[in-house]
């Protein structure tokens, strides 16, 4: 079975306090955007991983997400070894979401190809046990998106006809690194309620919080941002933690040329 694990960008991420648990409590909106690996899982006597693309990082497969859901759904089901060829085209480690579209995604093609009748709400339990942001990309549904990421609610947010100009760096942007340096506090204005005001209000009000802390260590992040309003985007921001950049445009922009880019795309929403 071949799937198409798709990128995600946040609209807004506030970061409210670090939790007993030592999970930060989030606020943000997560919407999906047509960036996608290939993914192509097959029965076998032998479960084995096979990658290409221009994004790979170089982990044992037994650290792959992808893997990581199959071991956990075969701990509850009686599933054989599966053959996984996985072309990554997401660029990993950008606050995109590649790695965890692709577990997501492989719950799913799993729950179909061994028919294991699992419910939306049973997958995303699933995912959620994987990585924060894996639970969203089984509805795979613009969602607000709290707790440490892995609580879901559907909101509306209306982007058709508007343009993404997505802007990937040749920088990696650590989670620890970014989490290590923020200043957990919380927000005036809820994320929600800030998206269903105009769009020309969210470059003042609509804020990831991670830019303070990630920008000051990679200016040149600041610079792009910058340069996508100087570009005409109507809001900018950093996704995640970064280091990937979007600017949103009314109108199909003009092509942006970055010397530091591994990935520059436009994609109408």
């Amino acid at each position: 079975m071949v799937v198409f694990p798709n990128a995600k960008i946040n609209l807004g991420l506030n970061v409210k306090y670090k939790r007993d648990d030592g999970y930060h409590e989030l606020e943000t909106i997560m919407l999906p955007v047509a960036l996608v690996d290939i993914l192509e899982i097959l029965p076998a006597n032998k479960t084995e991983l096979f990658e290409s693309g221009a994004t790979l990082i170089d982990t044992p497969m037994e650290q792959n997400l992808i893997y990581k859901a199959w071991s956990l759904l075969k701990t509850q089901y009686d599933i054989p070894a599966i053959k996984i060829y996985l072309h990554k085209k997401i660029p990993s480690g950008a606050g995109l979401g590649g790695g965890s579209a692709d577990a997501a995604f492989a719950i799913r093609a799993l729950n179909e190809v061994f028919e294991l009748d699992l419910s939306p709400l049973k997958m995303k339990k699933n995912a959620a046990t994987l990585g924060s942001d894996c639970a969203f990309f089984i509805d795979n549904e613009p969602a607000l998106a709290t707790g440490r990421g892995e609580k879901l609610e559907p909101v509306q947010v209306d982007l058709t006809g508007k343009y993404l100009l997505l802007v990937v760096p040749k920088v990696h942007v650590s989670t620890a690194e970014a989490y290590g340096n923020i200043e957990p506090h919380e927000s005036e204005r809820s994320v929600r309620h800030v998206v269903s005001q105009p769009a020309n209000t969210w470059q003042k009000n609509l804020i990831n919080d991670f830019e303070a802390s990630v920008f000051p260590i990679y200016p040149e992040l600041k610079n792009i941002k910058e340069s996508l309003y100087a570009h005409g985007a109507f809001y900018a921001a950093m996704s995640g933690s970064g280091s990937a950049i979007y600017g949103l445009f009314n109108d199909e922009p003009e092509p942006f040329f970055c010397s530091n880019a591994r990935l520059i795309k436009s994609i109408k929403l």
